[in-house]
């Protein structure tokens, strides 16, 4: 899939567009999209909360869920938080894309 990149307008395609849309994805909060309620992830709602291995698990399956919902390219095998500050978390996602059946690590997508 090609596309143009959100902040430069320049031209995007394979796994760059595929980091652009899953940033957008993750960073995207349900029920701000006007006509699309429920595009986007859960994980406003857990920045905040405490980082205990609840939350942790929490952030691993909301992030999941989004993905596995809305981008048909990307097959999650594995969500890591490398880091994580209250307000914000630095997510590593490992998977397979899907059109090339390649595997691919897309590391540092940040959610504020």
């Amino acid at each position: 899939m090609n596309g143009t990149n959100a902040n430069t307008g320049k031209w995007l395609s394979d796994i760059d567009h595929l980091r652009q849309s899953i940033t957008d994805i993750l960073t995207t909060p349900l029920g701000t999209r006007v006509m699309r309620r429920d595009y986007g992830s859960r994980l406003f709602e857990l920045i905040d909360a405490p980082m205990n291995s609840e939350t942790v698990m929490e952030l691993y399956v909301a992030t999941a869920q989004a993905l596995n919902q809305w981008e048909p390219r990307f097959q999650v095998s594995q969500v890591k938080a490398s880091s994580a500050t209250p307000g914000q978390i630095t997510l590593d996602l490992v998977g397979i894309y899907v059109p090339t059946g390649q595997p691919v690590s897309l590391s540092g997508i940040k959610v504020s």
